[in-house]
């Protein structure tokens, strides 16, 4: 079992990969079930680019996700599933039963033409069957590409083109808070424009009356009828796609991130083993949903093939009330809990009292992830949720790392607010400067690259490598550079400052929006913030700040003057924002980040262009903040 226990074996550990990689990614890839060893670990070219792990392996990940379990494990729960409505029956699924389910439905793609290498989009809520079918696909050699149940059919039609997929799985609709959103009319219009779908098959969930085109549309409870349970795991090379997922560029159309069979999986287990230190019979739950990373990495992949149990959650924090996500801890003992900031600081506006009638006693470890958590919300967790017991980790890492690559070991790492802390083993981290000179030395702040390649890294963007080449490897010779500012403190900790072009350069100061954020969010009465830079005529750039407050009776006079009084003490008065405006929410895309494009635009006063609002959660706020912008 490749799991650290102590800070020790921490160090030796991390020092043997840095001195002998092949060998040590070796002996962790030895674990799985693998139909053929490879017979080279490792070949690398980070200028052309060119990535390969486990050469000439083969295998396929089903079967280590479901298949290796079924001798010990055949009763164990795989997955627990909490419905959006605490009325509706909570359903559990056994390694014996996800194993059927997951055969079962690999025949219906099959029955459809669907072979390997085929792409295959899943545009479903979160519900266990977003899960069996995208084990389904990587059953049966084709490439998954989940897209997220909330983008608009333009989105959806964009993913399917791209990769030219052929087969469309789908939902009559979603249930998420109060809201209930017909998925198959949006896939309907998104199949509009859209020649390469052959079969869409389409889950019942809302019952709701859909259109079905005959010689299409095909309802999933039908078809698993037509086919048995039995499905052979088609044999995979090392090298070959696992899945594909969007993510967003700063410019241009959403990027392909593709990910292979072999590295991803030895990755995924080891990363999500160690940092949460995952203990046999532990109660796992990421709050986040399968159409990101983190629910390919640590709500599938990660957990299954550990043998955990992990929970799915198909509603949100706060319905019906403010107590769900302590409702659904309570319920099933969870012992590890993964969230975002963004739910952190949500929860945290509604304060403490809710959280009264449970007792969280089975956690043991807190996660975070998507963005650099501010103090005063990693402090909340720590003290409300944790009762100052339980480890957080703070991780680090993105749709084109795979897995998590900076954290905290919980329980292990000495943790430390706003920072990542350490590097996982075998992840070579380096700060450069503008000219890509490696900073060395520690209390130092530059750009953050990786020099070393690790398993679970991008091997390209979808059928555009030149692409990838220009994001990823263009930038610092010799390099991945992960568009990322950060500090490395006086004993070697890892903060990551935020995205370099969320960097405001001040007086010839550089300074990370995160980190302002994290200055502004000190104040009692603030509960999140955004910043970001706008012409000044005599910094060059100014600082602007967006702020969302708690009701107070205090005067915004008054506030702003603590505020600046706040980041100044925090960081300096060179922090301190020039313009600040209380907003009642945020432009953030249906993932919870914060779109500063928009913020910029309207801090410049340049209203004539926003751009693509289509995935922002609410565009309505939009509207708003220009409304009542100075």
């Amino acid at each position: 079992m490749n799991k650290i226990s102590s800070i020790s074996e921490y160090n030796e550990e991390y020092q043997k990969s840095i001195e002998n990689p092949e060998q040590f990614w070796q002996d962790k890839a030895s674990t799985f079930k693998w139909r053929s060893k490879w017979n080279k670990v490792l070949s690398w070219d980070f200028n052309t680019p060119k990535v390969e792990w486990f050469i000439g392996g083969k295998l396929n990940i089903t079967e280590n996700c479901l298949d290796r379990h079924l001798e010990l494990k055949s009763d164990k729960i795989a997955i627990i599933w909490e419905p959006n409505n605490p009325e509706e029956a909570t359903i559990k699924i056994t390694y014996k039963e996800l194993y059927k389910r997951v055969s079962t439905f690999s025949n219906v793609l099959k029955s459809h033409g669907a072979k390997k290498g085929d792409r295959i989009c899943l545009y479903m809520p979160m519900v266990p069957e977003l899960a069996i079918a995208t084990l389904a696909c990587a059953r049966i050699g084709a490439v998954h590409s989940v897209v997220f149940a909330g983008f608009s059919a333009k989105a959806l039609a964009e993913r399917i083109d791209d990769a030219k997929c052929n087969i469309l799985i789908t939902s009559d609709g979603l249930f998420r808070g109060d809201k209930e959103l017909c998925l198959k009319a949006i896939a309907d219009t998104a199949l509009n424009n859209c020649n390469s779908i052959k079969s869409c098959i389409v889950l019942k969930r809302t019952g709701e009356k859909v259109t079905m085109l005959e010689n299409r549309d095909y309802w999933w409870h039908e078809e698993i009828l037509k086919v048995n349970d039995s499905c052979s795991a088609e044999i995979m090379d090392s090298e070959d796609p696992l899945f594909i997922l969007y993510t967003s560029g700063s410019t241009g159309k959403p990027k392909g991130v593709q990910h292979h069979c072999g590295g991803y999986m030895v990755y995924a287990e080891y990363s999500f083993r160690n940092v949460f230190q995952y203990e046999e019979n532990d109660i796992y739950w990421c709050t986040a949903d399968i159409g990101w990373i983190t629910g390919h990495s640590y709500i599938i992949y990660g957990p299954l093939l550990a043998g955990a149990t992990t929970i799915m959650f198909e509603g949100i924090p706060t319905y019906p009330d403010a107590g769900r996500f302590w409702d659904i801890c309570d319920k099933h003992q969870v012992n590890i809990f993964y969230t975002a900031p963004t739910a952190i600081r949500a929860l945290q506006a509604y304060g403490t009292k809710v959280l009264k009638k449970y007792s969280l006693n089975s956690l043991k470890t807190l996660g975070s992830v998507g963005e650099p958590i501010n103090e005063e919300a990693w402090q909340w967790y720590h003290k409300n949720i944790g009762k100052e017991k339980c480890a957080i980790v703070d991780t680090w890492w993105q749709t084109e790392t795979g897995g998590i690559l900076i954290s905290p070991l919980a329980h292990i790492t000495k943790t430390k607010p706003t920072f990542a802390t350490l590097p996982l083993p075998g992840i070579q981290p380096c700060l450069v400067n503008s000219e890509g000179i490696e900073i060395k030395g520690n209390g130092v702040q530059g750009n953050l690259c990786l020099k070393f390649p690790w398993p679970s890294m991008i091997r390209t963007i979808y059928g555009d490598h030149k692409r990838c080449k220009e994001v990823y490897f263009s930038t610092y010779k010799g390099m991945y550079f992960t568009g990322d500012g950060c500090k490395r403190d006086e004993d070697g900790l890892y903060r990551i400052t935020g995205r370099v072009d969320d960097v405001i350069n001040v007086s010839g100061h550089r300074i990370g929006t995160a980190e302002v954020e994290n200055g502004i969010n000190e104040h009692p009465l603030v509960i999140e913030s955004a910043v970001v830079g706008f012409p000044h005529p005599i910094k060059g750039q100014g600082i602007y700040a967006y702020i969302i407050l708690e009701n107070s009776s205090i005067s915004e006079d008054k506030l702003v003057t603590e505020i600046l009084e706040t980041v100044k003490n925090e960081i300096g008065s060179i922090a301190k924002p020039d313009k600040i405006q209380f907003v009642g929410g945020l432009p953030k895309t249906r993932s919870g980040k914060i779109m500063r494009r928009i913020l910029r635009k309207i801090a410049e006063g340049s209203l004539s262009n926003m751009g693509d609002t289509s995935t922002l959660l609410d565009p309505l706020v939009v509207d708003q903040i220009i409304k009542n912008s100075k």
